[in-house]
């Protein structure tokens, strides 16, 4: 008799799916943008302000985290759109799901096999820059840097289970990709526009008191509350010592709420994914 649940099959899965991001050099592509792009920012940061090089850790991290608000949210989402309508489209989901496999088991071993990918372009790419950063910076400097790096990847494997929510709803390719690029557009550029015109149109009262708690239905707002608010400086430099409680600013509380926005789509998918 088949026990409901058994980990062999979810390692196989996700080996396989590792696998298939290795061959087609996803890993490699992706570590490169982050590589490159990383260092653009680390250097060439402030070159507005008539400053080139490597400045404060602080520093370095807020314009960092400018670059991974945009960028992984796009590449999780890109990677994870099509796991499982795609597999539908190509008729080798029934076939998969002949095997003794269950949906659970599945869908999670396709999102581990995925997160591995992203963990390791984001380890190669942001790890990269940051061992060409301590030559120049004190070795306890890299600490936030190392809590930079584990926050990305929080982020990207939150992106990376709505984006299996996504592939589990969606009929076909076509409107799996779409509603990712909607997903992107509106917690990366909408949201907090959104937010802002509420409190514009309020006159600063209307809706004032709640905007702390309503920019935590946003991961990248929760990703950058968690690298900001670490540092004095910067968070002066965001003007979100005014906005956002101190409460709310608890590392362990954040990290939590980021967890949150991993296990919960992922949780939604499974159950979509059983009743469809």
């Amino acid at each position: 008799m088949r026990i409901p649940f058994e980990f062999t099959p979810v390692r196989i899965v996700a080996k396989k799916e590792f696998r298939d991001r290795i061959r087609n050099r996803w890993v490699l592509a992706a570590g490169a943008v982050f590589t490159v792009f990383a260092l653009l920012i680390a250097y060439f940061g402030a070159a507005q302000q008539g400053e080139v090089g490597l400045r404060d850790m602080g520093v370095t991290i807020a314009s960092l985290v400018s670059l991974v608000i945009y960028l992984v949210p796009l590449i999780a989402l890109i990677l994870g759109f099509d796991s499982i309508v795609g597999e539908r489209e190509r008729g080798s989901l029934d076939l998969l799901l002949s095997m003794p496999i269950t949906r659970g088991e599945l869908l999670l071993g396709k999102y581990l096999g995925l997160s591995a990918a992203l963990a390791c372009s984001t380890v190669a790419g942001f790890g990269a820059v940051g061992a060409i950063l301590a030559v120049d910076l004190p070795s306890g400097a890299l600490l936030p840097y190392a809590g930079f790096m584990a926050s990305t990847l929080l982020l990207g494997m939150a992106f990376l289970s709505v984006a299996l929510l996504v592939s589990v709803i969606a009929t076909d390719r076509t409107r799996a990709s779409g509603a990712a690029i909607a997903i992107w557009f509106f917690f990366v550029l909408a949201f907090d526009l959104l937010l802002l015109g509420v409190l514009v149109v309020g006159g600063g009262g209307w809706g004032a008191d709640m905007l702390a708690y309503l920019m935590l239905l946003n991961p990248t707002d929760v990703f950058r509350f968690l690298n900001i608010f670490g540092f004095d400086d910067t968070r002066t430099l965001y003007g979100l010592a005014t906005v956002f409680p101190r409460h709310l600013a608890n590392p362990l509380l954040l990290a939590t709420i980021m967890a949150s926005w991993i296990a919960l789509p992922l949780a939604l998918a499974t159950w979509r994914f059983h009743k469809k």
